[in-house]
């Protein structure tokens, strides 16, 4: 079987089917790096190319129905028609272009004239505020205004905010062909190479020297549509002026003396041109390194900046930073203690909602640089673990923080980092609990998975990276339009069905993720099986192909466990973390303070349970996989392929449930109203003769309440 798949699947070669233009490289679709910048292994395909079906349109829908589609009329205090990018007097900082940076691609991805309806006002009134010099945005204060509750309303100047909106303009570029984008760009970027040598990234704040990939991103951009050679020069000059990033995640040794001035938040004062001194005694293994959110965007500017400088020491650098990650501050689910500085591993330590949706772009730009199959499997990992878990049903409301153990979720003192300012509701759903940053940043999550679920390919073909059912739209080979269904119940299922549609016969290669949890894939043709392949690699399909050929690649998922903090467990079912199901109790509670009205969620069963070490060892006899046809809590939503209407991330509606036995600890209590710390695994000897009782895990993101890493007991 090797040897035929060997004759069937080709190695990637860069470039192979792509023509010159000039000095532009130009594949069959997508937007290939310009030179002298480094060609990409995989090429974003634009906004509208991909579609979503099934269960990820229901998913976009809610959002719209939710708080997507109405945060301008649910938080008038910062949307409304006072914010600055309005042109209005009321806040003018980050939180109106975090909301756009989901509504646009929302919009378009529905094709919803109500939703353009309300980006457009926003779109234009940027389009139309930029100065003779080239600044665009909120109109600058003469004088500093007197400060108003909730509102962000100075640091009009601040680059930060610019980069997240210059994120919307590309999208609404993509998505609608409007020059008046790369014209504002354009002059924009020639005023920051003109101002950043006396006012740099951190002149006005010090997030936008951490966040400087974002708009180094931006940069390449549009010089890979327009070839104006100055903009290397500003993307130059804005690496240079970013905190550095790769030097810091390759610090091998560190500092460990009793200074805590190199630490977060205490080093925000460490501005361009960087302390040295500062920048050697930090590295990723430290409590309170970083920022959480600034760690989730930075992580990819090292491999942003390979594209013009590729030397291998930026990759190497991002690879140990998600290692140290993983082993100091590393979570389940694929996330990091960081609440909001990093935090360190244990599972009651908070996951800021910013940081999921922001290492989801991360990630998703870095995949297309690198083509790394690690990258594509740590996106899946946090979209269909970490993000659903951690905002209602309905779309109507959001934790601040999530915990991978999570048992009860009230107003009450815990052990994060931010407590004091946040009145203690971080845990709570609500629409401005914790922080509100996360109310207006958490939109971009689903829509941009959707549009890098596929891309283009180098050697003039189509990537599958990612699992969900969606239709691909694009050209291939020599110009041919191809259109590709992803049929499929992933990620609760273990088989995808691709339907070829072309025009006609059609040479191109069809690049499709292995996962790395995957042992061996099973690829079938036309009801024939070509081969099998091993997880953690792209495998290549070069051929010939044809209207109404159907590819099918069988993904066996097995139950596999990690270990964690205190010899702890974890259960894996493909890329799906199980936890355990705990019955919830709701109640409303009607605050009137600025954290606003929230609700509380309490255990209504037991939530201290080990697992059995028996099981443990022998995972494949000790858990019980279970697929629900259908939703237990209606017998007419059925989970299927064709059913628009059925949402999977819900405690009562979960496909798929793993069933196993267990014992309650009973000295494994409560601590400030959070999941005491964990027994040690050793394991608990002393429950020997207590009887054991069947356990329920179901998916992570079907959860709100979870113990996710288990005690082990005999």
């Amino acid at each position: 079987m090797k040897n035929s798949l060997n004759l069937l699947f080709a190695a990637l070669i860069l470039l192979s089917t792509s023509c010159r233009v000039g000095n532009r490289t130009e594949s069959a679709a997508g937007l290939q790096n310009r030179f002298p910048l480094t060609p990409n292994p995989y090429i974003e395909l634009p906004l509208g190319a991909i579609q979503p079906e099934g269960w990820l349109l229901r998913q976009l829908q809610l959002m719209k129905t939710g708080m997507t589609g109405h945060l301008d009329e649910w938080y008038p205090l910062v949307l409304g028609g006072r914010n600055g990018w309005l042109g209005g007097d009321g806040d003018g900082w980050e939180r109106g272009p975090y909301w756009l940076d989901g509504l646009v691609p929302l919009a378009w991805l529905l094709e919803d004239d109500s939703l353009k309806a309300k980006a457009m006002p926003w779109i234009e009134w940027t389009l139309n505020s930029q100065t003779d010099e080239g600044y665009f945005g909120p109109v600058p204060f003469a004088e500093e205004p007197e400060p108003e509750p909730g509102i962000q309303k100075s640091r009009r100047r601040d680059w930060w905010p610019k980069m997240v909106m210059l994120k919307v303009l590309q999208q609404y570029y993509e998505a609608t062909g409007d020059e008046r984008v790369t014209d504002l760009m354009t002059r924009y970027f020639r005023y920051q190479l003109a101002e950043l040598p006396e006012t740099p990234l951190d002149h006005w704040s010090f997030w936008a020297n951490r966040r400087g990939g974002d708009n180094l991103l931006m940069v390449y951009w549009l010089y890979n549509i327009t070839g104006e050679t100055f903009l290397l020069k500003l993307a130059d000059l804005i690496h240079e002026q970013t905190f550095p990033w790769t030097e810091v995640f390759l610090n091998g040794d560190c500092y460990r003396g009793p200074e805590m001035d190199h630490l977060y938040p205490y080093n925000t004062g460490n501005r361009y041109p960087f302390d040295d001194t500062l920048i050697g005694r930090l590295c990723v293994e430290q409590f309170q390194a970083f920022h959480c959110v600034n760690l989730a965007q930075g992580i990819k500017e090292p491999l942003i900046r390979y594209q013009q400088d590729p030397r291998p020491e930026y990759l190497e650098a991002v690879k140990k930073a998600f290692r140290d990650i993983r082993r100091f501050h590393g979570q389940p689910q694929g996330m990091y203690g960081g609440d909001e500085p990093l935090h360190g591993r244990t599972p009651t330590q908070g996951i800021e909602l910013c940081s999921v949706v922001e290492l989801m772009y991360s990630l998703e730009k870095m995949i297309a640089v690198t083509g790394d199959t690690e990258f594509m499997d740590h996106l899946e990992q946090i979209a269909y673990n970490a993000l659903p878990a951690q905002i209602s049903d309905d779309f109507s409301s959001r934790q601040y923080f999530q915990q991978a153990n999570q048992v009860m979720l009230t107003r009450h003192r815990h052990n994060f980092y931010e407590e004091d300012h946040h009145g203690n509701t971080d845990l709570c759903f609500g629409l401005l609990t914790g922080y509100p940053c996360c109310t207006c940043n958490m939109h971009q999550g689903w829509p941009k998975l959707v549009t890098h679920l596929w891309y283009a390919t180098a050697d003039g073909g189509v990537a599958a990276v990612m699992f969900a059912p969606s239709v691909v739209s694009t050209r291939v080979g020599d110009g041919t339009e191809v259109s590709i269904r992803q049929i499929t119940r992933y990620p609760f299922e273990e088989t995808v069905r691709f339907q070829v549609s072309v025009p006609r016969p059609v040479d191109f290669p069809f690049h499709i993720r292995i996962p790395g949890w995957c042992v061996e894939a099973t690829i079938i043709l036309n009801g024939k099986q070509l081969a099998t392949e091993t997880g953690g690699r792209m495998a290549i399909l070069s051929r010939q192909w044809e209207d109404g050929d159907v590819l099918e690649v069988h993904l066996p998922m097995k139950t596999t466990l990690e270990r964690w903090v205190e010899q702890s467990v974890s259960v894996h079912r493909g890329p799906l973390v199980y936890a355990l199901k705990i019955g919830e109790a709701w109640s409303h509670v009607d605050s009137t303070d600025r954290w606003g009205a929230f609700d509380e969620v309490r255990p209504v069963d037991p939530w201290n349970y080990g697992l059995l070490e028996s099981a443990v060892l022998d995972p494949a006899n000790g858990f019980e996989f279970r697929l629900q046809a259908q939703a237990p809590a209606s017998g007419t939503d059925e989970f299927s392929v064709e059913n628009h209407e059925f949402y999977p991330w819900s405690i009562d509606a979960t496909p798929v449930v793993l069933k196993t036995m267990g014992k309650i600890i009973p000295d494994w209590t409560l601590y400030r109203e959070m999941a005491g710390p964990l027994p040690h695994s050793l394991p608990l000897q002393h429950l020997e003769d207590e009887s054991a009782e069947e356990i329920m895990l179901v998916p992570y993101g079907c959860t709100t309440l979870r113990i996710t890493e288990f005690p082990v007991v005999r």
